[in-house]
């Protein structure tokens, strides 16, 4: 089998990457310097050059509060870019994996997000995901849809390393305290996407790790696993200024793993130390 994979200088497709050749399936990685989604006939050419059995798309406009200034460029990506790769799998006959987000949920409430439940999403860079869901949904039969959230990988940004190099520089930080989700290892994520684009049990599944927390809880325990001195204050999101409005309830149910027989992942504790030993 061979696999196309998008997206590589990110933190999912780098370990995507990683996990294909850990397991000696072959793989063909682009970002943008080899191929810009936004183009179709690059995106014809290069995906067409590369003859894939399988596209795992994780390239993405991600920059949620920029996204609200830049609304033209993140749909050119999110939805424009999907409905590119999109159509030259429906034209080659083969299976696409595309990454979306918790953000196309309106977060009210607090029972787990469903693969099925409405969509409303509260931001441009959730509703560009969310109209990438429906490019996929409308040309192909042979897709899968992965929610994921709350990402933080060896290669790029995100959370975990913010708020360690916060702690260098503060004594003091504040941490919204109404947000809840699941804190994901791209490292644990990319062993379950190759799990899930190995088979034919196609349809739209959530996949974080294992339990919830609040963005205060979570930097409470990277302090505490890193050994760092911070005393973190808990505020509302109403008192944290940003631009795009975030989910309060991002809790995914995973039950669909479990009834396609696919193995959850680890509880986020636990992967949290594992990257902490990675980065650290």
């Amino acid at each position: 089998m061979r696999v196309f994979v998008t997206g590589v200088r990110g933190q999912l497709g780098y370990d995507v990457m990683g996990e294909l050749a850990k397991r000696g399936i072959e793989a063909v990685g682009v970002d943008i310097q080899e191929m810009d989604i936004t183009d179709p006939e690059s995106v014809d050419r290069v995906i067409k050059e590369a003859a894939p059995d399988a596209v795992i798309h994780c390239a993405a406009y991600t920059a949620v509060d920029a996204a609200q200034d830049n609304e033209e460029l993140c749909r050119k990506v999110n939805v424009f870019g999907t409905a590119n790769i999109a159509k030259v799998c429906k034209e080659l006959g083969i299976k696409m994996m595309y990454i979306s987000t918790d953000y196309v949920f309106n977060g009210e409430g607090e029972r787990p997000w469903e693969p099925d439940d409405e969509r409303h999403p509260l931001s441009v860079y959730g509703q560009t995901k969310y109209e990438g869901e429906l490019e996929v949904t409308k040309r192909l039969e042979n897709y899968f849809i992965v929610r994921i959230a709350w990402v933080f990988g060896v290669n790029g940004k995100n959370f975990v390393r913010t708020m360690l190099n916060l702690a260098k520089t503060h004594d003091t930080i504040t941490v919204v305290n109404d947000q809840y989700g699941s804190p994901t290892y791209t490292y644990d994520l990319a062993r379950l996407l190759v799990d899930m684009i190995l088979t034919d049990k196609y349809g739209i599944y959530h996949a974080t790790n294992e339990g919830i927390c609040t963005w205060y809880e979570f930097a409470c325990e990277i302090f505490r696993q890193a050994g760092a001195k911070v005393d973190v204050v808990p505020v509302s999101s109403a008192q944290y200024a940003a631009k795009a409005h975030r989910p309060t309830n991002s809790r995914m149910s995973k039950d669909k793993l479990d009834a396609n027989g696919f193995q959850r992942l680890p509880a986020w504790q636990d992967a949290l130390g594992r990257y902490l030993k990675e980065i650290l």
